[in-house]
């Protein structure tokens, strides 16, 4: 048995230099939790490369010189610039992202997205079928995707697939906003195993099948549920992801980056820093986390002169206009704050608009007294496990959103907040300051500590389970320390 994975993107970043086109390897979740299983069962990673390469020859060799090294397949599915606009910034963009994340007033409805989008899984289920054995099992990556079962299926391919949506799964009312909705149901039941990240988004799922698809027959039991339509049967299961906490912890209390927040406590003196890292995007909820920021400092003089909010925003889309006025208003909002509560020696926010290196980001994640991660709605959201992984002080305090996925695995050492309420988001900055070391402490226990067991090995392992393939854990996450180590290094 081998593993094919299939996501949007491949995990590589790819850039055309002086003498051809250069691959690196990609940071993220999706990196870390599977390439080492594809190094240890074997297989291949298809997915779409990120530019457009006219020379499908010089493609091929350097997707064949970096397999080499990764030890698995890279497999590239071309897009035209049509299909990228008409595939990934239209129907995922400006249909699924906004839809799934319960703002559909962002929704752009253009019907050609969903031609597109369809023939582009199309594109993707003809490379997975070329490069396949009989024995091997797929399994798809998220919402880009929720078409290829069905397409795989009619290129007659019988082997088990599998799918996971690292995105919400939303309610009927939002849901049957979407024109294509019977169909999107439809596509899911082609898969043998279906993932969600809570049991929300799984209760959301069948709530929606009820509603649109009164044929099929559904039955559910400890929390996994099945689904029987046309003689076939599709099973569907909570896994939240998870992160490589040891990792992160290692890296962490690492001398040198201990150093680095040594000199990021000089920096900021006797100041408790509120941390926020978020990748530019609506759904992080960034103008109202600065704006309940605001509140507190207005509703508790206190906190002038001893709590700075760092914030952290990676840019994202920069092209498109509305991400453009989301930055817009980010900055104006942070001179109006600097502006009306700065004094000498203390500014209330430090603002940072770049993608960090991966030191830098850990010193960040270590010297943070308080992280406020309060996303509108988030499938999981990784940044609320990173920080927690990273204390190894043991006193940091975790303000959460009670949209984020992550909330109901953190929820026992977390504050919850709802990011909509800024008054309570107010008072919990306020409350998050002024706890005790010995509640931080013991808070922060229980958070790393779930961490920890319910890292990013354990998710792949249930999956794979559910589907009926098990690896053992030890081999698999000591095979990771090594790759991902050497990737840290590439990447700084």
């Amino acid at each position: 048995m081998r593993l094919v994975i299939v996501s949007n993107r491949l995990p590589v970043v790819m850039e055309r230099g002086e003498e051809g086109l250069n691959l690196r390897s990609a940071l993220g979740g999706l990196v870390t939790a599977l390439a080492p299983v594809l190094q240890r069962v074997g297989g291949t990673w298809i997915g779409w490369p990120g530019v457009e390469c006219t020379d499908e020859a010089e493609l091929e060799h350097a997707l064949g010189e970096h397999s080499l090294g990764a030890g698995y397949d890279l497999k590239a599915v071309s897009m035209s610039q049509a299909e990228v606009e008409g595939f990934y910034h239209g129907f995922c963009n400006e249909i699924v992202w906004p839809l799934f994340h319960d703002l559909q007033s962002r929704c752009n409805f253009v019907p050609e997205y969903w031609t597109t989008y369809l023939a582009v899984n199309w594109k993707y289920a003809e490379v997975v079928k070329r490069c396949i054995g009989p024995d091997d099992f797929i399994w798809v990556q998220d919402y880009h995707l929720m078409g290829l079962g069905r397409c795989l299926r009619e290129w007659q391919v019988v082997n088990r697939v599998g799918f996971f949506l690292h995105v919400p799964f939303p309610p009927p009312d939002i849901f049957c906003k979407l024109p294509w909705r019977t169909e999107v149901l439809q596509e899911l039941l082609h898969y043998d195993v279906v993932g969600f990240q809570t049991p929300r988004d799984l209760q959301n799922f069948l709530d929606c099948s009820r509603t649109l698809m009164p044929n099929v027959r559904r039955r559910k039991r400890r929390g996994t549920a099945w689904c029987e339509c046309d003689g076939r049967t599709t099973a569907f299961g909570v896994f939240p992801i998870g992160i490589d906490a040891e990792r992160f912890g290692r890296d962490a209390a690492n001398e040198s980056l201990t150093q680095r927040v040594q000199q990021l406590r000089r920096d900021m003196p006797d100041q408790q820093i509120v941390l926020g890292i978020d990748r530019l995007d609506y759904t992080k909820g960034i103008p109202d986390r600065l704006r309940a920021y605001h509140l507190a400092l207005t509703r508790y003089p206190e906190l002038h002169r001893k709590v700075s909010l760092l914030q952290v925003v990676v840019p994202s889309r920069e092209d498109v206009p509305e991400y453009q006025e989301l930055k817009g208003r980010i900055e104006r909002l942070v001179a109006q704050i600097n502006g009306e509560f700065t004094q000498p020696g203390w500014v209330p926010i430090h603002y940072v608009f770049r993608p960090l290196e991966w030191p830098e980001l850990l010193a960040y994640y270590r010297t943070a007294d308080v992280a406020l991660v309060t996303p509108l709605k988030d499938g999981m959201n990784l940044v609320a496990k990173e920080y927690c992984a990273c204390q190894v002080e043991g006193d940091g305090v975790l303000i959460l959103s009670e949209f984020a996925g992550a909330a109901v695995q953190l929820k026992g050492g977390a504050i919850l907040v709802n990011p909509y309420d800024l008054n309570r988001v107010a008072d919990a900055i306020h409350h998050g300051v002024n706890l005790t070391r010995q509640e931080r402490r013991r808070a922060i226990r229980r958070l790393r500590a779930i961490v920890r067991q319910q890292d990013v090995f354990w998710w792949v392992q249930r999956f794979l389970n559910a589907c009926g393939l098990a690896v053992q854990r030890q081999p698999l996450a000591a095979a990771s320390l090594s790759i991902l180590s050497a990737e840290a290094r590439v990447e700084v």
